[in-house]
């Protein structure tokens, strides 16, 4: 193994170990010695990949960042053509992949979130381009985004261990979010054509009934 793979499997050990305590024990308990034993490494080791608590954070965002737009455009390109709201559809079933992953990526965004809020500015823009695409192709922005809310809701209730629900109503919940057919959802019509001027450049008037 050349340096390069060694260096990238102790970064990748790191942020499992990160993660794994941050879902465990919760942001507050992830310091630098923590995640030296929970990895199984030495502190130095630890500090030349990551010479502070705030760099595994910074890290640990872009890897999320990087997954879920990985995850985003994997959804659209193979489910996206002939949804009626394919941005919707993609960022709840993001959502929901996210319960299913024991050391889900959004752990991430809770630690920074608690710890260093400044590294959420990144995923804000992000989110913030992805909510306009969103309200964009709604006949209905305003349910739109509250599905979006709703799958926030589903997602971070079940991460942290609040929610009452059991794995199969979840489940069907997700569904249910994801079925345009129960929301009256329709794709935005475009917006209707301005009467064709006549000859002398002025818009035509429309018939009076009579």
């Amino acid at each position: 193994m050349d340096n390069a793979a060694r260096s990238e499997r102790s970064r990748n050990a790191v942020l499992e170990a990160a993660l794994a305590i941050i879902a465990r024990d919760g942001p507050a308990r992830l310091t630098l010695d923590a995640i030296a034993r929970e990895g199984g490494l030495s502190k130095g080791r630890l500090m030349h990949q990551f010479p502070s608590k705030e760099a595994v954070l910074a890290a640990l965002v872009k890897r999320l960042t990087e997954y879920s737009e990985a995850f985003y455009r994997a959804y659209m390109d193979e489910f996206g053509t002939g949804q009626p709201q394919p941005h919707l559809a993609a960022y709840i079933a993001s959502l929901r992949e996210a319960t299913a992953t024991p050391r889900s990526h959004v752990f991430a965004v809770l630690a920074a979130a608690a710890q260093e809020p400044g590294l959420m500015t990144v995923t804000r823009d992000i989110d913030a381009k992805k909510i306009k695409a969103i309200k964009a192709e709604s006949s209905d922005p305003d349910l739109a985004i509250l599905r979006w809310v709703a799958a926030w809701g589903l997602t971070l209730t079940a991460l942290l261990g609040l929610s009452p629900l059991s794995e199969k109503e979840r489940q069907r919940l997700f569904d249910r979010l994801l079925d345009d057919r129960l929301w009256g959802s329709t794709p935005k019509s475009p917006p209707p054509k301005s009467p064709a001027p006549n000859k002398s450049g002025r818009p035509r008037r429309a018939a009076r009934r009579r």
